[in-house]
């Protein structure tokens, strides 16, 4: 694909539509009325809104149409109202087109909206700045014209993308950039200006676009879209979400991990917020009805920390449907009664979306030349409670191939035992089959295969959900 592609993809821009408030049930994508991209979450008393643009390419379209963008909110993380467009390229004058990705940040009462845009003058994408005096507005600019344009010393090699932060003693930071090239600088109180020079962050280890910073228990994260091969993903023109902290607000970064695998779309922008005692993940995926690379649809799930400070994968849910939920496999050691030596055993719990039975992409485990029952199992350190499991069988079409039966058992203390009120164990290729039971509390959960005559069984991904 196109940079041009690539990176409109990346910032994703919106256009506009009625401003009529819709209220949507919680299921991923949270908003399927209309497209909506780049997400950008702020918290503000009891609701939690979401900044995100509008996807408005028609179908078979191969670039982003983006005009406008709208404001989404919630007062539960559950159901969802689209608040209409709150702003569009006409709100900024000097613009011309490309409403891509911005965020909000609220100070002295107001509020900043910090955005992507195609300015009229020299040069591509230009960072400008609307203000409100609520969540939801109405913005008018705030400079009359650019913050950040190609004429900005040590500016990014594409100025998209801006994420701001105030810290803790008052002082705002500005993190932004594409084509690989992150950028940071301080804002003045009167969030419109810049204060001193545009340094380069160090250490956000394969960085191409889409920063995000917060600060948690005194340690600042930087997340931001990835789009190398080294674990991240299958295709270099798709993207992940890496991770880094700081103990300073301008780094250096020290890379930590991966947030968010490869999504369904091309792109993969992501924010984070803490919302009632729990933390979220907003991103986007192409996982609507007519959805795309250039008709994405924000999605929420949420998002847990471990002791040490580090982010545990945030796994994607799409719908309302049983699939749905907190996947604890992720944070679990597995275990096989036996692998071959060229297939993976994490592959089981690596995050992974299979595209059918036969997708190697994200690996497979495995057990030829291995007959009759064979297991998989997940154990963790404390006690979890569990009511729900999927698997997604692997079939090579050669000695491996889809089960005869399975079963989900779980250890009670003393021996593995078949959970309670399980429904059918599914062995359909090519789909997610659920498994529901009534809630277990325990330390490792097992999935017994039992293989078809003259075969051998594998798997490409297998849950664990939260009750």
């Amino acid at each position: 694909m196109s940079v041009r592609r690539w990176v409109a993809a990346a910032c994703g821009v919106i256009t506009a539509v009625a401003a009529v408030a819709t209220p949507a049930l919680a299921v991923n994508p949270i908003i399927t009325a209309i497209y909506t991209a780049d997400p950008a979450p702020l918290v503000v008393g009891n609701t939690m809104y979401i900044y995100a643009g509008r996807d408005e390419a028609p179908t078979g379209t191969s670039n982003f149409v983006m005009r406008e963008w709208h404001v989404l909110s919630s007062t539960d993380a559950n159901t969802w109202t689209d608040n209409g467009a709150k702003a569009n390229i006409a709100t900024f004058p000097w613009a011309g087109a490309d409403a891509w990705a911005g965020e909000v940040e609220p100070r002295n009462g107001k509020y900043y909206w910090y955005t992507s845009i195609n300015g009229n003058g020299a040069g591509w994408m230009d960072i400008g700045v609307a203000v409100g005096n609520s969540p939801l507005g109405p913005f008018t600019d705030a400079k009359g014209g650019p913050l950040i344009s190609d004429s900005t010393a040590n500016s990014s090699g594409l100025n998209i993308d801006p994420t701001v932060f105030v810290d803790d003693d008052g002082q705002a930071y500005m993190y932004w950039g594409g084509y690989w090239g992150p950028r940071a600088v301080k804002l003045a109180s009167d969030m419109i200006n810049t204060v001193g020079s545009v340094i380069t962050p160090q250490g956000l280890t394969n960085y191409w676009e889409a920063p995000w910073m917060f600060k948690r228990n005194g340690l600042y994260y930087m997340m931001y879209a990835a789009n190398d091969t080294s674990g991240c993903v299958t295709n270099s023109n798709y993207a992940c979400q890496r991770y880094a902290t700081a103990t300073n607000p301008l780094g250096p970064w020290t890379h930590r991990g991966i947030v968010l695998g490869q999504v369904s779309s091309t792109t993969n922008h992501a924010g984070a917020v803490e919302f009632n005692g729990q933390w979220y993940l907003v991103y986007h995926t192409a996982d609507a009805p007519g959805g795309g690379n250039f008709r994405r649809s924000v999605a929420v799930d949420k998002m847990y920390f471990n002791a040490d400070g580090t982010i545990q994968k945030v796994i994607p849910t799409v719908g309302g449907g049983s699939s749905s939920g907190t996947n604890l496999a992720t944070s679990a050691t597995a275990s096989t009664s036996y692998v071959s030596s060229w297939e993976n055993l994490s592959a089981i719990n690596n995050g992974g979306t299979p595209a059918n039975s036969q997708d190697r992409s994200n690996l497979a485990y495995g057990n030829w030349p291995q007959q009759g029952t064979q297991w998989i199992e997940y154990q963790w350190p404390t006690a979890q409670s569990i009511n729900k499991s999927s698997v997604y069988w692997f079939d090579d079409n050669q000695g491996i191939d889809l089960p005869a039966s399975c079963q989900v058992q779980y250890w009670n203390g003393s021996a593995y035992v078949a959970v309670p009120g399980q429904s059918s164990c599914g062995v359909a290729g090519n789909t997610e089959n659920v498994i529901t039971f009534n809630t277990v509390s325990t330390t490792r959960l097992r999935l017994s295969i039992t293989s078809r005559s003259g075969y051998s069984t594998g798997v490409l991904e297998w849950k664990a959900f939260q009750a």
